[in-house]
């Protein structure tokens, strides 16, 4: 990719990546990443047992990497919003999440940034579920609780995008702003996306997706457990009454989207 591209989208461009148990994937991932911004700013929030993901990630000895290890496990949203924090502070124009297993490919991370700007997007969301997205290597049951977990949520919360839950996203410096200061009173895990854009879309926000290519893990571990499949459907209720306080505040009647054409 060419320096034009990327000074295309934006040179005051952060990353935050949410990370348990990845010392197998976190420096390769943080040296591509690099390849294809090199000017982005990234931030690590670690919820590992262990020190080996940090260390991974410090041996590479970049200045432009800063690495948060939280001694328990608060959840991907919550990391996601830690790390957004501080590239709130550092004055990113654009800030962008993703995995740490290499599911969301570095490759994209350009024509994501630029789409966003382009289009003028307080959130830009890269989905699985557009007709030209890609799933691979994913189990039929993964596919079914998942596709079903984004009709229920869409049909509950009303924001018109077909993937409420996949991390790889895209902000504004103003969205950023406004999830850091707003979310993560619902739930700290995975809701917590379903929240950002409960709070972003009802807050006038532009919010749009574009296809993407989604790859299963190949090597560490996930994330999810029960605990967070559990706090997951509490917090969807909770969003749902979010959605309520905010639609009311702005005299705004959203139409819950049909099944059928989900």
């Amino acid at each position: 990719m060419s320096s034009d591209s990327v000074a295309a989208t934006n040179d005051r461009v952060g990353v935050v990546i949410p990370a348990y148990k990845e010392a197998d994937n976190i420096a390769s991932l943080i040296q591509e990443i690099l390849t294809h911004v090199p000017s982005a700013e990234i931030v690590v929030v670690d919820d590992s047992p262990d020190l080996a993901t940090v260390d991974a990630a410090q041996k590479l000895g970049l200045s432009r990497v800063r690495v948060i290890h939280r001694d328990t496990k608060g959840g991907r949203g919550s990391a996601v919003l830690e790390g957004a924090a501080q590239l709130v502070r550092r004055d990113c124009t654009q800030i962008l999440e993703m995995d740490a297993d290499f599911s969301h490919p570095p490759s994209q991370i350009p024509a994501l940034l630029k789409e966003a700007i382009d289009r003028k997007l307080g959130l830009l969301v890269a989905s699985r579920y557009l007709p030209t997205s890609e799933i691979h290597n994913w189990p039929l049951s993964r596919r079914v609780f998942s596709r079903c977990s984004n009709i229920l949520a869409r049909v509950v919360l009303g924001v018109p995008i077909a993937d409420y839950t996949n991390g790889f996203r895209v902000y504004s410096s103003s969205a950023a702003n406004t999830i850091v200061t707003t979310c993560g009173k619902e739930g700290r895990g995975f809701i917590a996306l379903s929240e950002i854009l409960v709070n972003l879309y009802y807050r006038d926000y532009a919010i749009g997706e574009t296809p993407t290519v989604f790859v299963n893990r190949a090597r560490g571990e996930s994330s999810v457990n029960s605990r967070e499949i559990r706090d997951a459907v509490t917090g969807l209720v909770k969003i749902f009454f979010l959605r309520r306080r905010l639609a009311n505040l702005k005299g705004v009647t959203r139409e819950t989207p049909d099944p059928s054409t989900l």
